[in-house]
């Protein structure tokens, strides 16, 4: 097989034969192909498209089917975004030469482009018939299996390529995503710790400590997960994905006013972000300031209907001990999500606080006909039916 450089985004083949029979050629037509079999794939390199474009096509006018003058030319395409361009300049390629390893690549990597991962999977495991100790190709098979949700498959072969190259940063970045997707969330913080670890932490991708970030938020181990959003905060103070992870840790570790200091933060850049207006109303009005609380609910509501938001404003109410307006907000409430059982606990508080157990105990009763499993539901029945 002839050798190739690698990279994250293509192969490049490093000798430039035509790939026909030379022996049927005269020196001259062969001396040319090749040089602008060069000159093409240099001119990729080099990011300028257009003039690679141009000489790939002169090989055609001299040759038709030019096995590299096609795949030069699905390359160019590819590096425009010109997808379906370059899948049909690699299938021609194909047509005439089946095993060829560039278009093999570059049509998988079309495919991977257009989230047709099963397709892109398909043609990666031809390649590697040929390959298959190519990490780069590996790799790209197990982030398709990983998009698939195929745990073992994508793991095991991220494991592959750690066997034949140890601390490989593309197969731990992936067994990172994979182990946090399917909320493995100790082992996704092993691999991304490890990717740290082999870095300089003032060049590290601000990714990877976001990653490391969230793996402890998950984990709940909040005060760690600090350090790591702060690291990126400091190389990029405007973040989205450290702000929103200060936020939501200082609200695990019940710091209110630090986090609705980051939650501002975020919308001073986005105001519009309905989700982060709620959980700025969220933090205020767990510090009991409800004027504020009040404000950010209904700047969400402004946008667009937010349950969350909504439930804020029913909970500013019951605390406010207007219980009946906090009542009537919790029944309408249930209307349009009959399934959650939280709101049926704040409405049956309500009524208990208006002196009307009885109908406290028939809205839980009601529920638990449809969901019997719900816990706080289930004890809050419980607590009402024996005093």
């Amino acid at each position: 097989m002839e050798k190739t450089t690698q990279s994250n985004d293509m192969l490049i083949p490093e000798s430039f034969e035509s790939g026909t029979n030379v022996e049927s050629k005269n020196d001259e037509v062969v001396t040319r192909i090749s040089d602008l079999s060069k000159k093409g794939y240099q001119l990729l390199k080099d990011n300028d498209i257009q003039g690679a474009k141009k000489a790939f096509s002169e090989i055609l006018e001299i040759e038709e089917n030019n096995n590299y003058a096609l795949v030069g030319l699905g390359d160019t395409e590819r590096k425009l975004n010109h997808i379906n361009d370059a899948i049909t300049y690699y299938k021609k390629c194909l047509e005439y030469y089946p095993a060829n390893n560039y278009a093999l690549f570059g049509l998988a990597d079309c495919y991977k482009a257009q989230n047709q991962f099963v397709k892109a999977i398909e043609i990666w495991q031809q390649y590697l018939v040929h390959d298959d100790k190519n990490i780069t190709v590996i790799t790209r098979v197990a982030d398709a299996y990983r998009k698939i949700h195929d745990f073992r498959k994508s793991k095991d072969l991220y494991l592959k390529v750690l066997d034949m190259e140890k601390d490989n940063a593309y197969a731990l970045i992936g067994l990172g995503h994979l182990n946090y997707d399917f909320k493995e969330y100790k082992e996704a913080l092993y691999y991304w710790t490890r990717i740290y670890e082999l870095n300089d932490k003032d060049t590290v991708d601000i990714r990877v400590l976001t990653a490391i970030g969230n793996c402890h938020r998950k984990l709940k181990t909040f005060e760690e997960g600090t350090k790591y959003f702060e690291m990126a905060l400091e190389r990029e103070p405007a973040n989205f994905y450290a702000l929103f992870g200060l936020a939501d840790c200082y609200r695990g570790m019940n710091q209110q006013f630090k986090s609705i200091f980051y939650w501002n933060k975020i919308l001073e850049i986005d105001p519009k972000n309905k989700v982060i207006l709620t959980r700025a109303g969220d933090a205020y009005r767990t510090t009991g300031n409800y004027d504020e609380a009040k404000a950010y609910y209904n700047k969400a509501l402004e946008i667009d209907f937010d349950i969350y938001a909504a439930i804020g404003l029913a909970l500013i109410c019951k605390g406010e001990g207007n219980n009946e307006e906090a009542a009537k907000r919790f029944e309408n409430l249930i209307k349009n999500d009959p399934r959650n059982g939280r709101l049926y606990v704040d409405l049956a508080e309500c009524y208990v606080s208006m002196n009307r157990k009885q109908e406290a105990i028939k809205v839980l009763s009601d529920f638990m006909k449809m969901d019997n499993r719900n816990t706080a539901v289930r004890n809050t029945l419980e607590k009402l039916q024996r005093n």
